[in-house]
């Protein structure tokens, strides 16, 4: 498989995340195998149950370990790592390794993945109409919707300037986009996470409209000064992030004043919060 063949989507199975990826050449699915084992066994630790089963596996004899790729994949915290694999068929396959009342429900699941994604090749309007019924399946108003659209086409336009002006890696792409954040709300992504109380989740998928209006407004300056002047190299394209979270920042001080009210807010769309155990304890010692 070829990396620029890929693209890496997230699905969802009855509101489990399944980290997956998209072979367009082979046309089909890649899945992460801990993920599908973490849905259908509703398991606290499915790394260590997909560690056992493999060791099981092997033992056996079984093909299905050798036929696992190891793909990249965004982890819990956010950075990319490799991440074992199987596609469509071999998940079948293991599933038939995992007892779980899901089995067929998530079969059935994976057929009908498969046909969504070729129809959206020959019609990208497709993939437009699923993230919007998913959103409006989660509650989200078409007003914030339609925002959220708008943002994803900006932020792909920012980072395709970013990519012209010399940017490479994903960890810049990460430290810029901090940079951004940094600038209006005083919190890198992470940071911004914490604060609403998420771990994996998008963080932008859990802003307001208020916050993803911010957002999109430190991303599009910062693409429209970077787009004039030019920057090259991750230093000079810093200052430029800066820059375009600062007129974030202005907006973020007057609509405050205005409404007297922070723009900035914990609220997020999972109905709860993760609790850092570990932070808890040291809190009490």
């Amino acid at each position: 498989m070829k990396e620029n063949k890929l693209d890496t989507i997230t699905n969802l199975f009855e509101g489990s995340e399944i980290r997956s990826i998209w072979d367009k050449e082979k046309e089909d699915y890649y899945f992460s195998v801990v993920d599908v084992i973490s849905a259908l066994t509703d398991s606290k630790e499915p790394r260590k149950y997909w560690s056992v089963l493999k060791a099981r596996l092997k033992k056996e004899g079984s093909e299905l370990t050798t036929k696992c790729s190891q793909l990249k994949m965004v982890a819990s915290d956010g950075k990319i790592r490799l991440r074992d694999a199987l596609d469509t068929e071999g998940i079948f396959r293991l599933i038939e390794s995992v007892p779980s009342p899901k089995a067929e429900p998530f079969k059935m699941w994976l057929a009908s993945l498969g046909k969504e994604r070729i129809d959206e090749v020959f019609d990208p309007e497709k993939a437009i109409d699923r993230a919007i019924d998913y959103y409006r399946k989660k509650g989200y108003s078409d007003s914030w919707i339609e925002v959220r659209l708008k943002g994803i086409l900006n932020r792909k336009k920012l980072t395709d300037v970013w990519k012209e002006n010399g940017i490479t890696e994903n960890y810049e792409y990460g430290l810029l986009t901090n940079e951004i954040y940094k600038a209006w709300s005083g919190m890198k992504a992470n940071e911004y996470k914490d604060f609403k109380g998420i771990r994996k989740e998008s963080l932008r998928d859990n802003m307001t409209d208020i916050e993803v209006i911010l957002t999109d407004l430190g991303e599009v300056t910062a693409r429209d000064i970077a787009k004039q002047e030019r920057p090259q190299g991750l230093k000079d394209n810093l200052k430029v992030a800066k820059r375009g979270g600062k007129v974030s920042k202005i907006a973020r001080e007057s609509y405050e004043k205005e409404t007297g009210r922070s723009a900035i807010t914990s609220e997020n769309t999972i109905g709860g919060r993760y609790v850092d155990t570990n932070k808890q304890l040291n809190n009490k010692n």
